[in-house]
């Protein structure tokens, strides 16, 4: 995306022009654009386009009721913030990356993939503090100039570097492959050329790094191969010996003929690989131990090898197939999924950002940053520092939508005992002015780009509609007791039935003798028709259920029989035995419970209609005719 499309004032005066008011609802326009948008929307959705006058109806008391939610407050509340910013940050998102930065990483990583270089490094600590980092980072400036000079890298390796493994191998990792290690360490590995030393370079959380680059050799793909294992590790020389012969008898038995796999399967020590004949698969450089992997990778495809040594065994290896390094397209998914777990996923859009805020004219004033990092380092009380940081007005950084101050920064900040203040502002101050950015973004994406606008319109109303709608209609249809009396006494008629119903309790239970003890129960205690499944549940535990039961004859068998003089109904499971409680056939509903379904889906319309008619009275609408017409007639 070019970052011109986000100079914001000259273009918002030309698309205001470009896309006339069609309607002003309670003193809110709607343009062209977002009504044309919806419109063609929902003729999609629609068996039947509707006309441009039908949908204008609509559009009108969709656009009242998003005007009754936001008089209600509902735009302000925590619960709609957080929805609303979520669906904002992930629509969002697509625009706020440079795609030509994904496309030089996978290029730049594609290209790696075909060579490898033999590396050595050394390790310093970050440090805990922004001083401890600065006296590091300088320090390996230091034993850098001294290698530079002539010392001894794998000298200075041995004596200064962290990295445990510098004792034995002189900070010597050998042959890397790219998408092997941490970005930073791989970019620096193979942008410095061969026979150079890189400049100290962070690689955070690891530490500081300089490294030296000592030949590169072209990338040999994937190899697929099997071996035969005699573990040594751990043993004597003497038993050592003993499997050096094993192995010399089954190489000469491979020289006769013998079959690889089965002679794998029943002679290979490595666990692993045995019962699969000693298959390993495809694996590239850096993943075997290098003796296995150089034999691997010096034969052929179905080449055997002579018997050889690694810290784990003697081992022999079959080669069965070279697999070369696949095409771009061939890589690119695997590519992205390396890029998701490391901070190239990030680095689309944070160029993206830094390119926007320089195009901009947005700068950190350094002057500030530095007074600030000053009275952190003169202070002997961090909490009280950041208290002062956190009432701090000085600006920072301007944005056109907005200055990022110091408290700004501070309020990102969570301190914890031991954390370094300066180092907590720094990382504080990198996310404020992302963030900062991203609103800038937003808003001239809000205001030059109509397809983002009308998406994020429709997010906001939606969310704004079903809030307002549920307050006003869904949620009360069914759980508002006082309207649904009022409704069912004024529309009583409406619900009249062809034929008495039984209405009552069920007692259901698992032999007769248990159903003549819940009577006794109940005759003795005359149980409430509302407590009546707790006390059965709380006496009787699982062997007796309850249902309340609102049906009419010939839907229920065993209703039939207690209330209509129908036949002795079968057992359902293993319910034996059942009995009524506190029933009674009526002719007629006598309660709203009694048409429950019926009842909410009624009010809920009668609801609705009373909610619009009051919008109408309540809100002011003014359609632009001839813009609609104009929009008919393209």
């Amino acid at each position: 995306m070019a970052l011109a499309a986000l100079t914001l004032m000259p273009a918002v005066a030309g698309s205001r022009q470009s896309d006339p008011v069609v309607m002003t609802v309670n003193g809110k326009d709607v343009r062209q654009s977002e009504f044309q948008y919806l419109y063609n929307k929902n003729n999609l959705q629609q068996v039947a386009p509707q006309t441009i006058d039908e949908y204008v109806d609509m559009f009108v008391t969709y656009k009242l009721k998003v005007a009754d939610a936001e008089a209600a407050g509902i735009d302000t509340t925590a619960a709609f913030r957080n929805e609303f910013n979520g669906y904002c940050m992930e629509l969002t998102a697509p625009y706020l990356r440079d795609k030509k930065v994904e496309d030089r990483l996978v290029d730049e990583a594609y290209a790696r993939m075909k060579v490898s270089r033999c590396v050595s490094h050394i390790l310093v600590p970050l440090g805990m503090t922004r001083a401890e980092r600065k006296a590091n980072r300088e320090k390996l400036d230091s034993i850098r100039a001294a290698i530079v000079a002539g010392a001894d890298f794998g000298e200075m390796a041995m004596r200064y570097s962290v990295d445990r493994s510098a004792l034995q191998n002189r900070g010597n990792l050998g042959f890397i492959n790219a998408n092997s290690f941490p970005y930073p360490f791989e970019k620096v590995a193979f942008d410095t050329p061969v026979g150079a030393i890189s400049e100290v370079f962070e690689d955070a959380p690891y530490g500081y790094h300089i490294i030296m680059v000592t030949a590169e050799r072209p990338a040999s793909g994937e190899v697929s191969a099997r071996h035969i294992l005699k573990l040594t590790q751990g043993m004597s020389p003497e038993e050592a010996a003993i499997q050096k012969s094993r192995i010399d008898s089954i190489a000469g038995l491979l020289k006769n003929g013998a079959d690889f796999e089965a002679l794998a399967r029943a002679e290979s020590e490595d666990p692993g690989s045995a019962a699969r004949g000693g298959n390993l698969g495809f694996f590239g450089r850096g993943r075997m131990v290098p003796e296995f992997e150089e034999a691997a990778f010096s034969l052929n495809p179905g080449e055997i090898s002579e018997p050889f040594a690694t810290a784990y065994g003697y081992h022999i290896v079959q080669t069965l197939e070279v697999k070369p390094i696949p095409s771009l397209e061939e890589c690119r998914k695997e590519i992205l999924a390396v890029f998701n777990r490391d901070i190239r996923a990030k680095l689309p859009q944070k160029e993206y950002l830094s390119s926007l805020r320089e195009s901009s004219g947005v700068s950190v004033d350094s002057k500030v940053l530095d007074g600030v990092y000053a009275r952190i380092d003169s202070s002997s009380d961090s909490d009280q520092a950041f208290e002062a940081l956190k009432v701090d007005q000085t600006v920072l950084a301007h944005f056109p939508t907005g200055d990022v101050k110091v408290s700004d920064v501070a309020s990102g900040i969570s301190l914890r005992p031991g954390m370094d203040l300066a180092l907590a502002f720094e990382d504080a101050l990198d996310e404020a002015l992302d963030n900062a950015t991203v609103d800038f973004a937003r808003q001239n994406l809000m205001a030059n780009n109509a397809d983002y606008r009308n998406l994020v319109n429709e997010y906001r109303d939606g969310i704004l509609l079903f809030e307002i709608s549920n307050r006003k209609v869904w949620d009360r249809s069914s759980t508002d007791a006082q309207a649904q009396l009022d409704y069912f006494r004024n529309h009583r008629a409406d619900y009249a039935w062809e034929a008495p119903r039984f209405k009552g309790y069920v007692v259901f239970a698992t032999s007769d003798s248990l159903a003549s003890e819940v009577k006794g129960f109940l005759a003795s205690k005359s149980v409430s028709a509302d407590a009546l499944a707790g006390e059965m549940s709380e006496n009787f535990g699982r062997d007796v259920k309850v249902e309340r039961v609102l049906t009419a004859k010939g839907e229920n068998n065993i209703i039939d029989q207690i209330a209509f003089g129908g036949t002795q109904a079968e057992p359902v499971g293993r319910w034996i035995a059942w009995f009524p409680y506190a029933y009674k056939v009526i002719d007629a509903p006598e309660e709203p419970a009694d048409v429950k379904g019926a009842l909410a889906s009624d009010l809920q319309q009668h609801l609705e209609a009373e909610w619009i008619k009051d919008l109408h009275n309540r809100y002011k609408v003014k359609v632009n005719k001839k813009a609609i017409k104009k929009i008919a007639s393209n």
